[in-house]
Order: C-alpha cells, then sequence, then structure tokens
C-alpha cells in the first residue's frame, strides 16, 4: 500500500483544485474560454500557478511511489513528501496574491527541485543496493 503517498497526492489534489476553481473563476468574470490575455495580469497569474503544479505533480508523486514502493524507511519517505509539498504550496501561494511573492515562489522553486532530486537520489541508491546485493 501507498499510504504515505496517497497522503500526499490527496493534499496536493486539493491545492490543483484550488487553483484551477481560481482560473475557471477568472475565466468567468473575463469571459475568456482560451488562452491568457496579457491585459488580464491575475488570470495568467492563476493559469500559470496552475500549470506549473500540474506540471511538476506527476514526476514528485511518481518519485514518492517509488521510494514507497522500495520500501525505505517510512520517515525518510514522508519527508520526502513533506518537503515537496511545502515547495508546491509555497509556489502556488505565491501566486494567490494580486502582487506575486517572489520569494516564496523562488523559495517553493528551490524546494520543490531540492526534493525532486534528492527522491531521484535515493530512488538510483536504492536500485544500486539492491542489485549489487
Amino acid at each position: 500500500m501507498l499510504i504515505i503517498t496517497a497522503f500526499f497526492s490527496s493534499i496536493l489534489a486539493l491545492i490543483f483544485y484550488k487553483l484551477s476553481i481560481n482560473v475557471i473563476r477568472l475565466r468567468r468574470k473575463y469571459k475568456v474560454s482560451l488562452g491568457s490575455p496579457k491585459k488580464h495580469k491575475d488570470l495568467e497569474q492563476a493559469i500559470r500557478a496552475h500549470g506549473n503544479l500540474s506540471e511538476f505533480l506527476p514526476i514528485g508523486l511518481i518519485l514518492l511511489a517509488c521510494l514507497e514502493i522500495n520500501h525505505l524507511p517510512k520517515i525518510v519517505v514522508f519527508m520526502c513528501g513533506l518537503f515537496f509539498l511545502i515547495g508546491r504550496y509555497l509556489h502556488a501561494t505565491s501566486f494567490l496574491k494580486e502582487e506575486i511573492n517572489s520569494s516564496n515562489r523562488v523559495l517553493g522553486m528551490k524546494i520543490t527541485h531540492w526534493s525532486i532530486i534528492l527522491m531521484a537520489i535515493l530512488n538510483i541508491i536504492t536500485v544500486i543496493v539492491r542489485v549489487i546485493l
């Protein structure tokens, strides 16, 4: 069972849902069905916040699930999931204000990237150790 992955993917799904509702609300407000007109900065921000999360979710959750399937210690898997969640949360919420919170956006991306790198390295080490042993 992928209990830890299920936990984090569910929280991230709720963030994803919130971001998608923001896009829908602004599209209705401005009567824009496709694209992101430059004259509506808030719509463009909402689209990118949602898009960025959707771009990073698959790889982050796949790597997390692999860690869990490969039976790494639960605390390690949980901490990797927590770092990924924190990174995605900081990045997503940086777009929810009228002016983008650049420091949270950058911090969110750094934490996201480092969590992905960490999970990838842990998975590579796990595979190498299991193949050698």
